[in-house]
């Protein structure tokens, strides 16, 4: 089909697009500021995602819509929780808006395992109690429940992946965001970053998913849309505790990433875990999430532009 990719040039656009395309779909790529990378078959069109304008223009001809467009740095957040809300909530709307004028199209919304806040039932499902508790989160939480409202009326079909926390290169293009610990322990092992906090004695857990694995899972999630629903989907592959992920860093680099322990946070979650089984039900199959794999990919990326 014909998809528009919102935030097509980030870091998950990148993987998307690159699938979509490799799957045999028409990609339209939709760019705020930054000049598009070289895909053959993709067409890009320039806009922002908050402006309907723009948004009607790129979904001219277009069955689907996977929306990655977003801000989404906790932190950031906090200190701006207004501008979390227009971009995330707001960006989601304006879609839904032009979206409504084509009753027959799919949309996948990406959100975050974050609206779970700390769940006690491990893995976690998707019909665990949600408990956002950060403007990021409760951003992306509105996001899903304007889409899930707009399914219900009948003239959308729509699914959300809840990610947990993405991590790889895709051809070599990795991750630049440095509050996620693969992408920060890389940075420290090559030398471009002096150390690498870690809140505890590093037992906690992150369940960790290559960006190509969720690029697949955006896919099958596209594929299985129906009309009148609104699914949502875990996405993670492989736990690894901080401790663990350091030890891979170092085997990787051959460096000793250095380490700053702090008291641990108390809103941290020790071992959040995905339950999968609905996505997997789909086909999916993570092929590229291993913790080696994941920082050598990683790493690599790192070396060649870091």
């Amino acid at each position: 089909m014909r998809v528009l990719v919102t935030g097509a040039t980030g870091y998950l656009g990148y993987a998307v697009v690159r699938h979509l395309t490799h799957t045999g779909h028409q990609v339209v790529g939709l760019a705020h500021s930054t000049p598009p990378p070289i895909l053959p078959g993709v067409e890009w069109r320039h806009g922002d995602v908050l402006d309907p304008a723009a948004v009607e223009d790129a979904l001219t001809g277009v069955e689907g819509v996977v929306h990655l467009a977003g801000l989404c740095r906790v932190r950031e957040a906090l200190d701006q929780p207004a501008r979390y809300y227009e971009v995330n909530v707001g960006g989601t709307v304006t879609l839904l808006k032009v979206l409504d004028r084509r009753p027959d199209a799919r949309l996948v919304l990406a959100s975050t395992a974050t609206v779970y806040g700390a769940p006690r039932r491990q893995p976690v499902a998707e019909d665990a109690p949600t408990d956002p508790r950060n403007p990021y989160a409760a951003s992306k939480l509105a996001a899903e429940q304007a889409v899930g409202w707009q399914a219900a009326t009948g003239r959308l079909a729509a699914a959300t992946l809840r990610i947990f926390n993405v991590a790889g290169a895709c051809a070599d293009r990795g991750d630049t965001d440095e509050t996620r610990i693969i992408t920060r322990a890389c940075a420290v092992a090559a030398g471009r970053v002096p150390h690498l906090d870690v809140y505890g004695d590093g037992s906690a857990v992150r369940d960790l998913v290559h960006v190509a694995d969720v690029a697949q899972a955006v896919g099958c999630a596209l594929d299985a849309c129906e009309p009148g629903t609104h699914q949502v989907f875990n996405v993670g592959a492989t736990p690894a505790s901080v401790r663990e992920i350091v030890e891979a860093v170092n085997r990787t680099s051959g460096r000793a990433v250095h380490v700053v322990h702090h008291e641990p946070h108390p809103a941290e979650v020790p071992e959040p875990r995905a339950d999968t089984t609905r996505l997997r039900a789909l086909g999916w199959t993570p092929l590229r999430s291993d913790l080696a794999d994941l920082v050598l990919d990683q790493w690599r990326a790192e070396r060649a532009h870091g």
